[in-house]
């Protein structure tokens, strides 16, 4: 009968390679038995040394304990690598959960809030000056397409900002901060799209509404900064 669990591995007990033949066993088994029995060989002979071969070749020397040998010697090999996975697994996340509050932070003001805070100022700043300068002439077709070409940009930016914004969780302490991030450049961006109807009808509602969404934005850009402060 084959042991549930090996305790020792037989094919290192009879000193033959996993891949080795039936024949390679028996005469391996016949060499060692000749070298540790001590009926034998009574300077060599070793009791407990015979013990382990004759089990490890009632085992090996067996086709069908053979194969369930193997089997086992496997599932025991995919064992201990699913066990050394989630070692590892669980070390990397030992080691990112334990960094250091304060680093957290610190990598995420610099590398998220830093940059998505600098696109917001930028495009919330420049709105008043592209509305006055539509109001000059706001059925002139170059001021018109002066303005479409200040919403393209507003665009790219702000999905610039959202993609930065999404590469990086935010440290559980600076929630409020991502929170009010968030908000802003969707308001920012539903502003755009506000704006980009009134090149289409001329409707001054857009522009209202665009505005609107614009000074909603703001708020919650101005929040966002009280919270890091």
């Amino acid at each position: 009968m084959v042991d549930s669990k090996p305790t020792s591995n037989h094919y290192e007990t009879l000193k033959v390679n996993p891949n080795a033949s039936q024949a390679e066993i028996k005469q391996a088994y016949r060499r060692l038995v000749k070298v540790f029995h001590p009926d034998s060989n009574q300077q060599t002979g070793d009791r407990e040394e015979i013990i382990r071969i004759n089990a490890a070749y009632e085992v090996l020397g067996d086709s069908q304990n053979r194969l369930d040998y193997d089997q086992k010697l496997q599932d025991d090999c995919q064992n201990r690598q699913q066990r050394a996975a989630s070692a590892q697994k669980h070390y990397q996340a030992t080691r990112k959960s334990g960094k250091n509050a304060d680093e957290q932070v610190e990598e995420w003001l610099r590398l998220i809030y830093q940059p998505v805070n600098c696109i917001l100022s930028e495009i919330l700043d420049s709105l008043e000056e592209q509305i006055e300068q539509l109001a000059a002439d706001p059925f002139d077709d170059e001021l018109l397409e002066e303005f479409q070409e200040y919403l393209d940009t507003c665009r790219d930016e702000i999905k610039q900002a959202q993609i930065i914004f999404r590469s990086l969780p935010n440290p559980p302490s600076l929630a409020r901060t991502a929170a009010h991030l968030y908000y802003s450049l969707n308001q920012l961006a539903d502003g755009v799209e506000e704006l980009a109807y009134f090149p289409l009808s001329y409707d001054d509602r857009y522009l209202h509404t665009g505005q609107e969404l614009f000074r909603i934005a703001m708020r919650l850009h101005y929040e966002a900064q009280a919270s890091v402060i």
